[in-house]
């Protein structure tokens, strides 16, 4: 079960629940992968509604990676994720806006 107060999103996938989060050094890893000179260009990119499935898949791997996970982007290219693409971009939306606010 996620916890929002953490900053943890859960999504379903390959049927089983995963909890995403992003540390600081997903968030590193994710800035690099992503090749942005900050973290502001990338919510950026998510609020101006311009962002690729290539970053979707970024998010939810860093979001992996930061809650336990030792999975890379190869390994989900495969995965089934309940709900589909809009499912996984509304979690990696809402996985980056809680790294960097507090739930009501």
């Amino acid at each position: 079960m996620a916890n929002p107060w953490a900053g943890e999103v859960a999504l379903v996938i390959d049927g089983q629940e995963r909890v995403l989060k992003l540390t600081l050094g997903a968030l590193a890893e994710l800035e690099a992968g992503l090749q942005e000179d900050s973290l502001v260009a990338l919510i950026e990119r998510f609020e101006a509604g311009t962002c690729s499935s290539r970053d979707v898949l970024a998010l939810v791997v860093a979001g992996l990676r930061g809650g336990g996970a030792g999975v890379t982007a190869a390994d989900l290219l495969r995965a089934d994720i309940a709900g589909g693409p809009l499912v996984a971009a509304r979690a990696a939306a809402e996985l980056l806006a809680r790294a960097f606010t507090v739930p009501e």
